[in-house]
């Protein structure tokens, strides 16, 4: 923080009771509690727990309170709370095949076991603004649901059992935490999902738009979309055995793409795969898209210049906190730096005057 001149100080701290002044709005309006967004915005606190990379839902809501509905913002607040707590242990993949799900649809398969669940989705909609909503106490009219529903299988199992997909990559190296860690280049497939689960999912969003337009020959079938909670499971020492210590909502994407073969492998399908926080389906099937153009060398493919295929360019520039942070530092203050570039335009435009009138004086 530059505080360039005597009183810079107390300026700041009137601009913080300013920011909260202008957070709260209209004192007449009832506030907003952290339980309502908790709720009634729960895809924006999806959002920010996924890119915060951090599992609270109240947290991730408090963040969107404080931060004005900002959720690069709230994402930051999350992040930076989130360096403030221990770390006791690591949790037991999650087994996602055992997903009770709410919502799991394929674009490859109508018919498959445990069926198409449609689910809380916007998709079927007409959006168009429902006036309904803005009057207060609206209820919504209740939906007949399951009580639990049975896990489901993965639907590439159905392909992998003719060998028409190559075999999910598996490796038991456990991979580096880039929570702790420096992004460093090469970065293997583990590091690069790590870096796109919480990447900003607009930019996410726009390479995987890229993959689709040609820039990347990626054509990606949807091969499941599944949206629901898995148990949280964790070795303890003490006694022996693993137990589970809670659950969380999960939306995962595999895609089915094509292959024609190299020198090595047989034409088959590949994967792409996304895992992110919550309901957060347009996150998880772009990072789907992205992963998949990104394996262009371990499948010996050609690398055509796409964007999406440059893991340096991809993964260096993904990171929302990042950017905002070497964005707006430009707008502090750099009076030195710019006094010196100015003295430096000058003295470059009084030579080129006095070149031009020595060649008017010749």
């Amino acid at each position: 923080m530059y505080v360039a001149v005597k009183g810079g100080e107390r300026a700041i701290q009137n601009a913080h009771a300013w920011l909260a002044e202008e957070r709260r709005g209209d004192t007449s309006v009832a506030g907003l509690s952290v339980a309502q967004i908790r709720e009634q915005l729960s895809l924006a606190v999806n959002r920010v727990m996924a890119e915060g990379s951090l599992y609270d839902l109240d947290l991730a809501a408090l963040a969107i309170k404080q931060a004005r509905g900002d959720l690069i913002e709230a994402i930051f607040l999350i992040r930076a709370y989130r360096t403030t707590l221990p770390r006791f242990g690591a949790s037991a993949p999650v087994e996602t095949a055992k997903m009770a799900c709410d919502r799991r649809i394929s674009a490859t398969f109508k018919d498959l076991p445990g069926g198409q669940v449609l689910g809380p989705t916007f998709d079927y909609t007409h959006r168009l603004l429902d006036f309904k909503l803005a009057a207060d106490g609206e209820t919504p009219a209740a939906a007949q649901r399951e009580a639990d529903p049975a896990p489901v299988p993965h639907v590439t199992a159905f392909l992998n059992r003719e060998g028409l997909i190559e075999d999910a990559p598996h490796d038991d190296t456990p991979p580096p935490d880039l929570t702790r860690e420096p992004l460093e280049m090469p970065a293997d497939r583990a590091l690069r999902l790590q870096a796109l689960a919480r990447a900003d999912e607009g930019f996410t969003l726009s390479m995987a738009y890229s993959t689709q337009r040609g820039y990347a020959r990626n054509h990606a079938f949807v091969g499941e979309l599944r949206i629901g909670t898995v148990a949280v499971e964790m070795d303890i020492p003490e006694l022996g055995f693993t137990v589970e210590i809670g659950e969380i909502t999960l939306t995962e994407c595999e895609t089915v793409n094509q292959f024609k073969g190299s020198k090595t492998e047989p034409p088959q399908f590949t994967r792409g795969y996304g895992l992110v926080f919550g309901q957060t389906e347009r996150k998880a099937i772009s990072m789907a898209l992205v992963d998949r153009a990104l394996r262009w060398e371990e499948l010996g493919e050609d690398n055509v210049g796409a964007p999406a295929q440059d893991a340096e360019f991809v993964l260096y520039h993904a990171d929302n906190i990042q950017a905002t942070g070497f964005l707006e530092h430009i707008k502090l203050p750099h009076y030195v730096d710019f006094q010196s570039e100015l003295e430096l335009v000058r003295k470059l435009r009084r030579e080129v005057e006095t070149s031009q009138h020595q060649e008017a004086a010749e």
